[in-house]
């Protein structure tokens, strides 16, 4: 008996052991349309031609353009520290530290990772983290309706649409009412958020800087949010605090934000990092898990999960939230990332961005077919109105080696000559230069 007829013999029984008389019994109750169309699967290959195949996708990416994109991922410079410290084998522990005492580096390490987000947005407490910004802003939601009690959410239409997204999917089966108010010249319009806040509502949420670049100072929406007995939450971009006023500065009582500035690769999409930070007051609203320092019997300091509102570890009905993992090795990098800058550091960083994107703002203003928009201050992100559309713009600007912005018409009707441009402060003032020649070509062509 050859090798084939002996598999085909062995399929036989094992379908007769399982009672069933073939392959397609197995997937009867799977309808047709949702069924594999072959097992006709491909022969494995060897572990050169697999590597061979790789390289030939990978050098299908252009990842050699200069990256002038952001809209809420940004390229910033990585410190060779950062994976040095973070590849160490001492990190590589069980994500979930269930015996305390077998895990005091790992706690330690979230622990400090959670007082540099505390310092770093100006409220009193931060979970062990989140998957990624928008579910960050999802959890903050959330946790303003519990708080209150009321399903009202205002959401200002500067936050990031992506972020809006993944708001709204997730709480696609929740009576939860969504009022998106517009932005004026680039700044959330104070109007349309006082005239839809009332007694209703749960939170307003709005960014800083929001979608467009945008850099506001929300103390007097705060201040009225409050007023109505609402809960404020802001979105935010951590690099950007080095130099604007935090959260806590303006009154905010939840802070979230997308934590892949803090030395984290953009890596095609992830895995990134989500950070929230609240009001003590509001600490057992918290999603996630919380961990804290205490002292064992002998008085020596320690480092336990002092909060975990997970399903798996308290009644379901009292969960916050079913995280079932979080991004600790991504939390890792972020304090590692924030430690090797400290309190200068990320002020002068901060200062790079900010005097870059200036310093491109004034070039681009001398390009022919391109308007800087100045209605508003900004941070390292800002718009420029075009004389051509956006999109065909970023196509042309690829193939002279730049990927040179976001283009808004993509997310918001009206704007398709518009585009959202990042400068962080790997930007060279030559690149600078070389991209606006290069976008002035591309107009005239």
């Amino acid at each position: 008996m050859n090798y084939i007829s002996h598999t085909e013999l062995e399929k036989k029984e094992m379908l007769k052991v399982i009672g069933v008389k073939g392959i397609d019994d197995l997937f009867k109750d799977i309808p047709d349309d949702l069924r594999p169309k072959s097992f006709n699967i491909p022969d494995g290959k060897s572990e050169f031609e697999v590597i061979e195949h790789l390289k030939l996708l990978a050098r299908k990416n252009a990842t050699h353009l200069t990256n002038f994109v952001g809209a809420g991922f940004y390229d910033h410079y990585i410190p060779a520290a950062v994976d040095a410290l973070a590849s160490d084998p001492k990190f590589y522990t069980a994500y979930t530290p269930y015996q305390a005492e077998c895990s005091q580096g790992w706690l330690q390490a979230v622990y400090e990772y959670q007082t540099v987000i505390c310092e770093l947005t100006g409220l009193g407490v931060s979970n062990a983290s989140l998957y990624d910004g928008g579910t960050a802003l999802y959890e903050a939601a959330m946790m303003a309706v519990r708080f209150t009690g009321r399903k009202k959410i205002i959401v200002d239409s500067g936050v990031n649409l992506i972020y809006r997204t993944m708001l709204y999917a997730y709480t696609s089966n929740l009576s939860i009412e969504f009022v998106e108010t517009p932005v004026v010249h680039g700044q959330s319009c104070r109007e349309d958020i006082y005239k839809n806040l009332d007694d209703k509502t749960a939170a307003v949420i709005v960014q800083n800087p929001n979608f467009f670049g945008a850099v506001d100072d929300f103390s007097d929406i705060v201040e009225r949010v409050h007023s109505k007995g609402a809960l404020a939450i802001a979105s935010v971009y951590p690099v950007s605090l080095g130099m604007l006023k935090s959260p806590g500065e303006m009154g905010f009582d939840i802070a979230t934000g997308e934590g892949q500035s803090l030395g984290i690769p953009l890596s095609f999409g992830g895995p990134y990092l989500g950070f929230i930070a609240v009001k003590k007051e509001y600490i057992r609203q918290m999603p996630g898990r919380i961990v804290g320092a205490t002292v064992d019997k002998d008085g020596r300091r320690g480092f336990v999960l002092t909060l975990q509102a997970r399903e798996q570890h308290i009644r379901r009905e009292r969960a916050t939230s079913n995280i079932c993992s979080n991004e600790a090795l991504c939390a890792l990098r972020a304090l590692i990332y924030i430690s090797l800058l400290g309190k200068v550091g990320l002020e002068e960083l901060a200062r790079l961005n900010y005097e870059k994107a200036e310093f491109a703002k004034s070039v681009l203003d001398k390009v022919p077919g391109v308007k800087v928009k100045r209605s508003s201050p900004t941070f390292n992100e800002f718009t420029l109105q075009l004389s051509k559309n956006a999109d065909e713009a970023v196509h042309r600007m690829i193939g002279k080696g730049f990927a040179c912005g976001f283009p808004l018409g993509r997310f918001y009707k009206g704007m398709d000559n518009y585009l959202l441009v990042a400068v962080t402060e790997k930007r060279t003032k030559e690149e600078i230069v070389n991209f606006a020649n290069s976008l002035e070509a591309a107009l005239c062509s």
